[in-house]
């Protein structure tokens, strides 16, 4: 009878888990037991091993529908013999992990450079309209005096000799194959014997340069823009990183946005609300909306106008344009003007005046 545990038991799921529930268990596990997170810690490596070969078995779907019909006895001769397909699961979780990745994957030399992230502050109406604007950036630039390979002119690189060029280096511990960055060249795979005099063998120099970002209309703050491929230059011609610009929008003095809805507002005078009024709007696109106030309008009612507000970063229609009624009420009157208000306040009386309540019968 099979003393070995119950391979759902190892990884700590139940017999329906999906693969994405292995493979997180798995992950979680290898990591806890990794050798080289517990040297010389026998139990850890013995579970260590037991959590692969669990993994192998019940990722692979024949391998899982016979072991759930079977049980280990089914497996028997198979899982023994198999011992590199037991780890090539292995060799990709902990690629990322450690830095390196499995033999024959390529080299490390070809990870891209660091990615650039830097602040735009752009008008309202920038953001509403969309445009273009040139973003200043200073980051180190491939050299120019060794195109970027930190060799003196004349020389070039030479394969590391401990890694071969490979930018990686691996070690056998047990059945286990250990992969990571080459400790000399740090995973360039090749190094400079006589270096360059202007960057001194690093192959970058420091400048500023200035790159054109779109940003689309109806951007808003808070959201990033990505530019591929204008970050830091990649090691040793590598592909260079991203440029990520943040955006904040500074406040207009005439409208707010709340996200695609644009809010404004209306200052009429008292006449204009009681007798109605075509009063114009300055848009931020330079157009004027000419507003129909109707007669008798009160403070504070809101005209709305669909479609005029910000567009849709996806193209799929526009907000809507809130304008919020202000009556303006003056601070100093003529005695001409004070006569006729107090006029027009007893011409209205009658109107504003609430009926007298009438009494219940007894």
């Amino acid at each position: 009878m099979s003393t070995k545990r119950d391979y759902y038991e190892v990884l700590g799921v139940s017999r329906t888990a999906s693969s994405d529930e292995l493979r997180k268990a798995y992950r979680q596990l290898a990591l806890k037991y990794h050798p080289d997170r517990n040297p010389d810690n026998t139990a850890a490596e013995a579970t260590f091993k037991e959590v692969n070969e669990a993994y192998s078995v019940l990722s692979d779907e024949q391998k899982r529908a016979v072991y759930d019909q079977y049980g280990h006895a089914g497996l028997e001769g198979r899982v023994g013999g198999e011992a590199g397909d037991i780890f090539s699961h292995f060799q990709d979780l902990f690629s990322e992990f450690f830095g390196g990745s499995s033999p024959g994957r390529g080299r490390a030399s070809q990870r891209r450079g660091a990615d650039v992230r830097v602040q735009e502050r752009l008008s309202l109406k920038d953001a509403v309209l969309g445009c273009k604007r040139e973003v200043t950036i200073r980051a180190p630039a491939p050299c120019e005096t060794c195109d970027g390979s930190g060799a003196a002119k004349g020389t070039s690189r030479r394969n590391c000799t401990l890694c071969g060029g490979a930018g990686q280096v691996s070690t056998a511990r047990g059945f286990v194959m250990f992969t990571q960055t080459c400790p000399r060249c740090r995973g360039q795979g090749s190094m400079v014997e006589t270096p360059c005099d202007r960057c001194k063998g690093s192959g970058e120099q420091e400048r500023t340069r200035k790159v054109t970002v779109t940003f689309p209309a109806g951007i808003d703050g808070g959201q990033r823009l990505r530019v591929a491929g204008q970050g830091m230059p990649g090691p040793a011609g590598a592909p260079p990183g991203d440029l990520y610009v943040d955006v904040d929008i500074e406040p207009d003095p005439a409208f707010e946005r709340d996200q695609n809805d644009l809010l404004t507002r209306l200052p009429i005078s008292y006449a204009q609300a009681a007798l109605g009024a075509r009063v114009p709007i300055q848009l931020l696109d330079g157009s004027t909306l000419e507003v129909d106030v109707p007669a008798g309008t009160q403070p504070n009612e809101v005209i709305t106008f669909k479609g005029k507000g910000v567009p849709r970063v996806d193209g799929r229609g526009r907000g809507a344009l809130h304008a919020v009624v202000q009556v303006q009420v003056p601070r100093k009157l003529s005695a001409k003007a004070r006569q006729l208000l107090q006029q027009f306040e007893e011409e209205l009386r009658p109107l504003t005046e609430s009926p007298p309540a009438k009494r219940a019968a007894p």
